[in-house]
């Protein structure tokens, strides 16, 4: 090889550790809870659906098929250092809600009582396109009811846009982000988190159809505020807390899906161009 040719090999290595670095610094910046925040694209692999999304509060992406499912990369000081949460306690009817080391708070609303309460069994989302009802499980989701319940007295959901719109084979509506400005333009869309986590509920069995609201994270037990609403068949392994149904407002959905998104991304998900803004969130005992 001449010194010129080889000079210009250099050259392309270069070129291309450059280009690598870039792509794994936007893949990095575009955190989705969800679904965290940034893409979800469903392929077909040999027949077998497999659903790739970037889920939760962290950077981490997770992927999962119906055969098996992997957990987003930690690094091993993460792993050994961050506290863990814990799992409803039925005896003491506690839930262990703990710190999130990655970025400060969307708003900084504190950490929801340990002590659950079990009474809610209704949520509702007023939105800028009407009310959209969900009825919910605190048996069968008690960290998570319990924190919804918290995070609503706050006011945290107050003025914040679901930012991310799904496609025909990822068909849900992600919100959740006090931050985001779902413009089809921020790169930080879906970042937002509350400032604590907690664990994954009720995931055996669980699927994710029509009307069913659940959690979005970025790997086990990274619950925060974002949450996804499914308005067709997801199919998504079993990895993300379904914690209500929808009994009112499906037409909104139907209605935001078919105005379609502002920019899509490579998976044809994005800002929906009919924002849906929350202006408040309420839980109640009544269904």
């Amino acid at each position: 090889m001449s010194g010129k040719d080889r000079q210009k090999q250099l050259a392309r290595e270069h070129y291309e550790r450059q280009t690598q670095r870039r792509i794994e610094r936007e893949a990095k910046a575009k955190r989705n809870a969800f679904v965290g925040t940034s893409v979800a694209v469903v392929v077909v692999i040999g027949g077998v659906i497999a659903a790739t999304t970037l889920l939760g509060g962290s950077d981490s992406s997770a992927t999962a098929t119906p055969a098996a499912s992997a957990s987003p990369s930690e690094s091993p000081s993460e792993t050994s250092t961050v506290a863990k949460p814990a799992a409803f306690d039925p005896a003491t009817g506690t839930c262990g809600y703990v710190a999130d080391t990655d970025g400060s708070p969307a708003k900084n609303v504190g950490t929801p009582p340990a002590k659950v309460d079990t009474t809610p069994t209704t949520m509702t989302l007023k939105t800028n396109q009407g009310d959209i009802v969900i009825a919910v499980s605190a048996e069968k989701t008690p960290c998570t009811v319990n924190s919804f319940a918290f995070l609503a007295e706050k006011k945290y959901f107050d003025g914040s846009k679901c930012h991310r719109l799904g496609s025909d084979q990822f068909p849900v509506l992600q919100c959740g982000d006090p931050l985001a400005k779902a413009d089809g333009k921020s790169q930080t869309d879906g970042r937002g988190g509350p400032g604590y986590r907690f664990v994954n509920e009720n995931l055996e069995g669980a699927k994710y159809t029509r009307g069913v609201v659940a959690m979005a994270n970025s790997g086990p037990d990274t619950n925060g505020s974002q949450f996804f609403i499914v308005y067709g068949d997801a199919q998504l392994s079993p990895d993300y807390t379904p914690f209500g149904t929808v009994t009112k407002g499906m037409e909104i959905l139907d209605k935001v899906n078919k105005g379609g998104v502002i920019t899509p991304g490579p998976d044809g998900t994005g800002a929906p161009k009919e924002t849906v803004e929350i202006k408040n969130v309420t839980m109640s005992s009544k269904s």
